[in-house]
């Protein structure tokens, strides 16, 4: 099948946001044009709401977002060739351009999309194949100990292992440094060497309770390398805080340093002081953020006997709202923590349930409703929610403009996560949304097998059936 052409929706979309001089950069995410504009009162509004493609536009953390649906990638490329934009989108920001005031929220869920939102696709489909080698572990003994299982492993794990250097490079763009400067410093914290070291004699440890027990290794001239047992693998926040660090040095570089020497001298400067900075200082603040983070959720998960249930509920109810504002994107940080840390996470077990209701909710509007060009939307947002676990269509395009569905798909998420926090079930692996999150629920080291699926499964049709019974019951379509 050719590739459907985007090009005139991209222009109108670009009309709509004022021009490409009012833009600052453009990104994307699952669903969602992502634009930072100059002056976002000539961007109209109405006119990109109404245009065939456009399911929503929205206005959250300082950004303006033009929600499209799952063709966001190609309704992207199609904006990049008609704007004219390059280099992801991004535009150089005019230095006499006043800086607009954001609060701190907005400032940190801008940063963490920016960095997390390139490598979403990737990530997910990992993900899949890690799920997908659990389960084919499970039904066939022995098969983690074949060639085969190795090789795809790789496909599975090598993204994950190597984290800090992917989020080196995107974090790179977020704060406008050098990428493969960022990217050096990133192998630098996996370096084999260094992860090594966390395998040999304990010098000296300090115990912080509930924020951990901090060990060193080794010592840079005199000074403690303090690591975490695991080294800094698949960590998250490390890297971020260095790229941040490094980007201010190259900033400050560049202002004074004499271009005969800077394409060498500033990349040396820049990377030896991020990374021993970044050892012996950097590293254990984050390793300090990120325990007292996973601890503080371990504690609300870990209340006596109505712990799990609480902190369950509390995630499946208001997860799509977060959706809704951009907030979901703060917690995958402090998943990835849970899953480094623990090997496991809650977070990610308790919003399993929420496709599936807004789900269900849309297939009983699309029964009830005759209205051809409102089936026409229905069908393809209930298809994506149920498989792909991709909500927006479904949010912004059916349940949100009716409110009352949106308020009952997140009931019926509420009552989902309920049997995920009374059975315990955890995610053990990040992976994609929908069905395909279901493989996460399988416990790679064969303890539970597949208990944690099943318990999933059973929760996400508990969240679809109380959802669609809600709304076929209630749901009048002339009202709407």
């Amino acid at each position: 099948m050719a590739k459907k052409n985007y090009d005139d929706l991209a222009k109108q979309i670009l009309d709509g946001v004022g021009g490409k001089e009012n833009i600052k950069s453009v990104t994307h995410c699952i669903t969602r044009l992502r634009f930072k504009l100059y002056d976002e009162s000539k961007a109209d509004t109405d006119t990109i709401s109404k245009l065939p493609g456009v399911i929503q536009v929205l206005n959250p953390n300082g950004q303006y977002h033009v929600v499209v649906g799952n063709k966001v990638e190609d309704v992207y490329d199609s904006f990049l060739k008609v704007s004219g934009l390059t280099g992801g989108g991004e535009v150089a920001a005019d230095d006499d351009a006043p800086e607009e005031k954001k609060s701190a929220a907005s400032v940190l869920i801008d940063i963490i999309t920016g960095i997390f939102g390139p490598i979403l696709g990737p990530f997910c489909a990992a993900g899949i194949v890690k799920g997908l080698l659990a389960l084919v572990s499970f039904l066939i003994p022995g098969f983690d100990e074949t060639g085969t299982y190795t090789l795809l492993y790789t496909v599975a794990d090598g993204i994950f292992y190597f984290l800090p250097v992917v989020l080196a490079f995107t974090a790179a763009r977020k704060f406008k440094m050098n990428e493969f400067t960022a990217v050096a410093i990133g192998l630098a914290l996996v370096y084999p060497t260094m992860v090594a070291l966390t395998g040999g004699e304990v010098l000296g440890s300090i115990d912080l309770g509930v924020a951990g027990t901090f060990s060193w290794y080794a010592t840079f001239l005199g000074i403690p390398i303090i690591m975490p047992a695991s080294g800094y693998t698949s960590s998250v926040i490390p890297i971020i805080l260095m790229v941040w660090f490094a980007s201010k040095i190259e900033h400050w570089c560049r202002g004074w340093m004499p271009d005969s020497v800077k394409m060498f001298f500033t990349p040396l400067l820049v990377m030896t002081i991020s990374v021993v900075v970044g050892y012996l200082v950097i590293g254990p603040i984050a390793t300090l953020i990120t325990n007292l983070l996973s601890s503080l959720f371990q504690a609300i998960f870990n209340l006596p006997v109505v712990g799990s249930v609480v902190g369950s509920v509390l995630v499946g109810a208001f997860w799509m709202v977060l959706v809704i504002f951009g907030f979901h994107w703060s917690l995958t940080p402090i998943m990835l923590v849970n899953l480094q840390n623990l090997g496991q996470d809650f977070i990610l077990a308790s919003m399993v349930c929420h496709s599936f209701a807004l789900g269900a909710v849309v297939f009983a509007m699309y029964l009830k409703n005759k209205d051809e060009n409102f089936r026409g939307i229905a069908l393809p947002a209930m298809i994506s929610a149920f498989f792909f676990g991709v909500t927006e269509p479904a949010i912004y395009g059916v349940a949100l403009p009716d409110k009352k569905a949106f308020v009952k798909a997140c009931i019926g998420s509420a009552c989902g996560a309920l049997v995920i926090g009374l059975s315990g079930a955890v995610c053990y692996m990040m992976g994609s949304l929908g069905m395909f999150q279901w493989l996460c629920f399988i416990d790679p080291s064969g303890a539970n097998g597949i208990t944690g699926m099943i318990w999933a499964i059973v929760a996400c049709m508990v969240a679809a059936v109380v959802g669609f019974v809600l709304e076929f019951t209630t749901y009048k379509p002339e009202e709407a």
